[in-house]
Protein backbone atom coordinates (compact mmCIF):
# COMPACT_ATOMS: atom_id res chain seq x y z
CA UNK A 1 0.00 0.00 0.00
CA UNK A 2 2.82 2.56 0.78
CA UNK A 3 4.04 1.87 -2.63
CA UNK A 4 0.90 3.28 -4.88
CA UNK A 5 0.58 6.16 -2.16
CA UNK A 6 4.54 7.12 -3.13
CA UNK A 7 4.13 6.97 -6.22
CA UNK A 8 0.70 8.79 -6.62
CA UNK A 9 2.57 11.31 -4.37
CA UNK A 10 5.65 11.45 -6.73
CA UNK A 11 4.34 13.55 -9.24
CA UNK A 12 2.44 16.16 -7.18
CA UNK A 13 6.10 16.71 -5.26
CA UNK A 14 7.77 16.97 -8.52
CA UNK A 15 5.83 19.41 -9.61
CA UNK A 16 5.77 21.22 -6.50
CA UNK A 17 9.59 21.08 -6.99
CA UNK A 18 9.18 22.61 -10.28
CA UNK A 19 7.13 25.13 -9.58
CA UNK A 20 9.97 26.22 -6.84
CA UNK A 21 12.36 25.91 -9.00
CA UNK A 22 10.82 28.25 -11.29
CA UNK A 23 10.14 31.16 -8.33
CA UNK A 24 13.59 30.67 -7.47
CA UNK A 25 15.04 31.08 -11.07
CA UNK A 26 12.49 34.26 -11.79
CA UNK A 27 13.19 36.32 -8.50
CA UNK A 28 16.90 34.94 -8.89
CA UNK A 29 19.47 33.80 -11.53
CA UNK A 30 17.10 34.78 -14.28
CA UNK A 31 16.57 38.44 -12.75
CA UNK A 32 12.74 38.32 -13.84
CA UNK A 33 11.56 39.96 -10.08
CA UNK A 34 13.67 42.68 -11.19
CA UNK A 35 10.83 44.10 -13.15
CA UNK A 36 8.46 42.16 -13.05
CA UNK A 37 6.45 41.08 -9.39
CA UNK A 38 4.66 38.50 -9.08
CA UNK A 39 2.36 37.14 -5.88
CA UNK A 40 3.49 40.29 -4.12
CA UNK A 41 6.82 39.70 -4.95
CA UNK A 42 9.68 41.12 -6.79
CA UNK A 43 9.36 44.74 -8.66
CA UNK A 44 6.62 46.13 -10.55
CA UNK A 45 8.06 47.65 -13.33
CA UNK A 46 7.52 45.91 -16.16
CA UNK A 47 4.10 44.26 -17.45
CA UNK A 48 2.18 42.29 -15.38
CA UNK A 49 2.30 38.88 -16.05
CA UNK A 50 -1.34 37.55 -14.78
CA UNK A 51 -2.46 37.75 -18.14
CA UNK A 52 0.36 35.93 -19.58
CA UNK A 53 0.33 33.16 -17.16
CA UNK A 54 -3.10 32.41 -18.13
CA UNK A 55 -1.79 31.01 -21.86
CA UNK A 56 -0.26 27.62 -22.96
CA UNK A 57 3.46 27.36 -22.13
CA UNK A 58 4.31 27.75 -25.80
CA UNK A 59 2.91 31.30 -25.39
CA UNK A 60 4.27 32.36 -22.26
CA UNK A 61 7.57 30.99 -23.49
CA UNK A 62 7.24 33.36 -26.29
CA UNK A 63 6.55 36.58 -24.12
CA UNK A 64 9.62 35.84 -21.86
CA UNK A 65 11.78 35.73 -24.80
CA UNK A 66 9.98 38.58 -26.44
CA UNK A 67 11.91 41.87 -27.40
CA UNK A 68 8.80 44.29 -27.15
CA UNK A 69 9.99 47.54 -25.61
CA UNK A 70 6.56 49.53 -26.80
CA UNK A 71 6.13 51.19 -22.94
CA UNK A 72 10.26 52.28 -22.77
CA UNK A 73 11.16 55.94 -23.33
CA UNK A 74 14.07 57.65 -24.14
CA UNK A 75 14.19 60.41 -21.45
CA UNK A 76 15.91 63.43 -22.34
CA UNK A 77 16.79 65.91 -19.17
CA UNK A 78 16.64 69.69 -19.67
CA UNK A 79 20.37 69.38 -17.82
CA UNK A 80 21.29 67.14 -20.45
CA UNK A 81 21.24 63.52 -19.15
CA UNK A 82 19.44 61.01 -21.13
CA UNK A 83 18.39 57.81 -20.25
CA UNK A 84 15.93 54.91 -21.11
CA UNK A 85 13.30 54.90 -18.63
CA UNK A 86 9.69 53.28 -18.44
CA UNK A 87 6.96 55.89 -16.91
CA UNK A 88 5.86 55.53 -13.50
CA UNK A 89 3.17 57.45 -10.79
CA UNK A 90 3.02 61.75 -12.09
CA UNK A 91 1.15 64.22 -10.99
CA UNK A 92 0.15 67.80 -11.64
CA UNK A 93 3.75 68.67 -10.97
CA UNK A 94 6.26 65.88 -11.25
CA UNK A 95 6.90 62.80 -13.86
CA UNK A 96 8.66 59.38 -12.63
CA UNK A 97 10.69 57.22 -14.72
CA UNK A 98 12.34 53.79 -13.70
CA UNK A 99 15.58 54.52 -15.09
CA UNK A 100 15.71 50.90 -17.17
CA UNK A 101 19.83 51.12 -17.06
CA UNK A 102 19.93 50.38 -13.41
CA UNK A 103 19.32 46.53 -11.70
CA UNK A 104 16.53 46.81 -10.36
CA UNK A 105 15.34 49.75 -12.09
CA UNK A 106 15.51 53.18 -10.10
CA UNK A 107 12.31 55.16 -9.75
CA UNK A 108 13.64 58.65 -10.45
CA UNK A 109 10.88 61.24 -9.98
CA UNK A 110 11.60 64.89 -11.85
CA UNK A 111 9.77 68.48 -12.28
CA UNK A 112 8.10 68.33 -15.55
CA UNK A 113 9.90 71.49 -16.28
CA UNK A 114 12.86 69.65 -16.24
CA UNK A 115 12.20 67.10 -18.66
CA UNK A 116 12.88 68.15 -22.21
CA UNK A 117 11.60 65.07 -23.86
CA UNK A 118 10.25 61.82 -23.94
CA UNK A 119 9.66 59.15 -26.92
CA UNK A 120 9.37 55.73 -27.48
CA UNK A 121 12.25 54.20 -28.22
CA UNK A 122 13.53 50.84 -29.58
CA UNK A 123 17.30 51.21 -27.90
CA UNK A 124 16.72 49.06 -24.85
CA UNK A 125 15.98 45.74 -25.14
CA UNK A 126 14.34 43.49 -23.02
CA UNK A 127 17.26 41.48 -21.89
CA UNK A 128 17.65 38.43 -23.51
CA UNK A 129 16.17 35.13 -22.05
CA UNK A 130 18.71 32.82 -23.25
CA UNK A 131 17.98 30.46 -20.62
CA UNK A 132 18.18 26.51 -20.78
CA UNK A 133 15.24 25.14 -21.69
CA UNK A 134 14.95 22.96 -18.28
CA UNK A 135 15.09 26.18 -16.90
CA UNK A 136 12.65 28.02 -19.01
CA UNK A 137 10.18 25.49 -18.21
CA UNK A 138 10.32 25.85 -14.26
CA UNK A 139 10.24 29.52 -14.47
CA UNK A 140 6.43 29.02 -17.06
CA UNK A 141 5.77 26.29 -14.46
CA UNK A 142 6.06 29.23 -11.86
CA UNK A 143 4.41 32.27 -13.95
CA UNK A 144 1.68 30.08 -15.10
CA UNK A 145 1.19 28.59 -10.86
CA UNK A 146 1.54 32.41 -9.53
CA UNK A 147 -1.23 33.89 -12.56
CA UNK A 148 -3.76 30.84 -12.02
CA UNK A 149 -3.07 29.49 -8.60
CA UNK A 150 -2.69 26.29 -10.85
CA UNK A 151 0.31 24.15 -10.11
CA UNK A 152 0.90 22.28 -14.02
CA UNK A 153 4.02 20.62 -15.49
CA UNK A 154 5.86 22.15 -17.86
CA UNK A 155 8.12 20.32 -20.02
CA UNK A 156 11.05 21.33 -22.13
CA UNK A 157 9.50 20.40 -25.24
CA UNK A 158 6.67 22.85 -24.53
CA UNK A 159 8.98 25.77 -24.64
CA UNK A 160 11.94 25.25 -27.18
Amino acid sequence: MRMWVALLLAPAALLAQQVERGEALFFGEAGCGSCHALKGKGTAVGPNLTMIGKLAPQAVAMAVRSTATQYVQAVKLKSGESFNGMPGPKDDTSVSYFDMGKTPPELRKFAKDDVASATNTDAWKHPPAKIEAAKLADIVAYIRYAATGQKKTVTEDEVR
